[in-house]
This record gives C-alpha cells, sequence and structure tokens, in this order.
C-alpha cells in the first residue's frame, strides 16, 4: 500500500500508525483436507496480500477498521472480554484471545486492515489477516514470539473463537510461504521445504463464483468423518494408515470413501513433490486432476459449477492439470499452466466458464496489480 493507506489510519484514528505488517494467501496446489489429519500438504503464496497498520493505546479497547467492509465504523471489543459475534471481528478477537491465553502482555490498540484476497474464495483470506495481526501486534508490543508460534496463534484464533475446524497449513502458508516456490509442509511435525515450481510451468487461479465458508456445514462433516475413519481403524489420524490398511478395514460407507481420499490425497502429494523436484510439469498435472477426482468422488466436497471450471480447464491443451483449491464446497480453482501462456488461458476458462455456467468468474492469478 501507499501514502493513501497511511492517510486512512489517520483519519479514522487522528494519529499516524505505529506499525504496519502484512502476510499474504495462500494457493494450496494439493493436499486438501490432509492437515487436520496429520499429512502433507502443498501450498504456495498468493502475490495478493493483507496489511495490518496499528497503534496502541493505553487502555483495554481495541477498535478495528476493515477497508473491505462496507461501512465506514470501526467494530470495537476489550481486551479480555472477547466473544463470538459471528461476523469478521472475531477474527481479531480470536487473536487477542488466543495470545492472552498465552500470557503475552497484549492492551488495546487502533488497527486499519485492508487486503488484496477476495473473501470466500478459498485464498485463505483470514488466515492472511490473522497472521498479519499477529505480526503488527507482537510489533507494537514488542513481544518475542517466535514464527511457528505466531502461526500457531493464527490457528488457534480460528479453531477456537472463530469455531472453523480448519487445519494448520493457512496459517504456516500465511507465515512461511512464498510466490516463487511451494510450500511441503508435514502438518504433524510442522516440518517444511520449498520446492521450486518446474521452468516449464506457471501458475492460473480462478474464482468460481461460489463463495463456501469453513466456520459451518459440510467441511466440520467431513472432519468428523476422518475422525470416526481414524477412530475404527485404531490410529492417531488418518496420516498413519496405508492404502493395504485401509482396504483390508472395511469402512463402512462413507467413511471408506473419506479415509480412501485422505489416504490417497498424501501419497499425491509426495507424488508431486518428486515430480517438483525432477521439474516434471506433466507429472505435477496428473498428481493435480487425479486430487481433483478424489475430491469430488470419494471427499464429494466440489460442486458442480466448480467441476465444470476445472472440465473446461483440463480441457485446453497448455494445461497440464486442474483441481479445486481450498476446502470446498464453492470458491476457486488452480491449473498448472504452460509457462507464457497464463493470461490466455485464463481468459480462455473464464470466458467459457462464464458462457456455460451462467457465473461470473474472477482470474485472481496472474494479477496485474497485486496488493
Amino acid at each position: 500500500m501507499t501514502d493513501v493507506a497511511a492517510s486512512g489510519f489517520e483519519i479514522l484514528f487522528g494519529r499516524a500508525p505505529d506499525v504496519a505488517r502484512d502476510a499474504p494467501g495462500r494457493v494450496n496446489l494439493i493436499g486438501e483436507h490432509t492437515d487436520y489429519n496429520d499429512g502433507f500438504v502443498l501450498p504456495i503464496a498468493t502475490p495478493q496480500r493483507t496489511r495490518v497498520e496499528l497503534a496502541t493505546r493505553a487502555d483495554d479497547l481495541v477498535r478495528v477498521f476493515s477497508a473491505n467492509v462496507p461501512g465506514d465504523r470501526a467494530a470495537e471489543f476489550h481486551i479480555g472480554a472477547e466473544r463470538r459475534r459471528g461476523g469478521w471481528i472475531d477474527y481479531a478477537q480470536g487473536v487477542t484471545s488466543a495470545m492472552r491465553a498465552r500470557r503475552l502482555p497484549v492492551r488495546g490498540f487502533d488497527a486499519r486492515i485492508e487486503s488484496g484476497l477476495p473473501l470466500g474464495a478459498g485464498l485463505s483470506s483470514s488466515a492472511a489477516f490473522e497472521i498479519a495481526l499477529v505480526r503488527a501486534v507482537c510489533a507494537a508490543f514488542d513481544l518475542a514470539v517466535d514464527a511457528i508460534e505466531c502461526a500457531r496463534i493464527g490457528h488457534d484464533a480460528e479453531t477456537g473463537l472463530v469455531g472453523a475446524p480448519v487445519g494448520i497449513m493457512d496459517q504456516m502458508a500465511a507465515t512461511f510461504a512464498a510466490t516463487d516456490a511451494a510450500l511441503f509442509l508435514d502438518a504433524r511435525t510442522l516440518a517444511f521445504e520449498r520446492l521450486a515450481l518446474p521452468p516449464s510451468a506457471e501458475l492460473v487461479v480462478v474464482d468460481s463464483g461460489v463463495a463456501h465458508a469453513h466456520a459451518t456445514g459440510e467441511y466440520r462433516v467431513r472432519r468428523e468423518e476422518c475422525a470416526e475413519s481414524a477412530r475404527r481403524l485404531g490410529v492417531p489420524a488418518l496420516r498413519d494408515v496405508t492404502a493395504e490398511r485401509l482396504a483390508a478395514a472395511a469402512l463402512p460407507p462413507p467413511l471408506d470413501r473419506r479415509a480412501r481420499h485422505v489416504v490417497g490425497e498424501n501419497a499425491r502429494v509426495l507424488a508431486a513433490c518428486d515430480a517438483l523436484r525432477r521439474g516434471d510439469a506433466a507429472a505435477f498435472g496428473a498428481s493435480m486432476n487425479a486430487s481433483h477426482r478424489s475430491l469430488r468422488d470419494d471427499f464429494e466436497v466440489s460442486t458442480a459449477d466448480v467441476d465444470a471450471l476445472v472440465e473446461i480447464a483440463q480441457a485446453q491443451d497448455e494445461v497440464f492439470g486442474a483441481r479445486l483449491t481450498g476446502g470446498g464446497f464453492g470458491g476457486s480453482v488452480v491449473l498448472l499452466v504452460r509457462r507464457g501462456r497464463a493470461r490466455d488461458v485464463a481468459d480462455r476458462v473464464a470466458r467459457r466458464y462464464r458462457t456455460e455456467r451462467n457465473r461470473t468468474p474472477t482470474i485472481l492469478i496472474p494479477v496485474s496489480n497485486p496488493m
């Protein structure tokens, strides 16, 4: 952001911010619904970021203004009196609540949030908000919190006060991912490795125009089904199950399909990482295509519109692979395409999808002017 944003803070709060911090969104290339099963994921950071400007206060009042939410008033709450309201301010309350639970000395503050990430598109705008805010609060109050703990605070905020049963991938990606390399993350140990994309390929991300939400509905059901599958199999998490053991277990439907997706998806992430190490775009794309089929058929988190968008993308000659990205039930799709063809492919796919499905897609990557 430029000086316009700084003057915006001054207009709102009558003073300049003490600090400004930001964090990116993420596109998950492969490894969906595996992180809360202690498995493997492979996100990459988006060019779009969320920025937080913040100034400390002497009392316990928190005032937060979002430039992305209609209205001209800051939302307010008091440190120590955080409670779920069911709106965007819960993410800020979740952060301060999680920090207080760690006995970090947080007082009141004024904050202005602005994001280049669309809400409900599956790019983890919530985690970008959480990590940017954690970074800003730590900087403003001179708190020594390491990067892993920042990610844990953000995750606790979302699973705690917000009440969304997500894994830790999004917060780890917002903390550690880069735009020029995928982040291979072990969600159990939080060990990670950065892997470059094949030199012959680049990414396209298109928002389907169907928004999703993780705090309610079928996402929560899928997590419960995975936990029940692990319980019946006698393991801490589905990460610990092999394909051979799963085949012999004969879980009842739909648990058999849910577990099959997670076990297969972990294997696909490992195969995709091997493809990246070899620079093999075709093999990586094949893993993406297989991932979408599994998400559609076994995990049942896709929609007719998202399936249509993926099929349109996969039919393009320049596309190595395509799949839904994020938790599903709407959101965006990610494509691995031949380098130099991203804009042409994105325009063509979006145009055909708009015509066939009467939806309004948004091309998120490539982006001309990321925030």
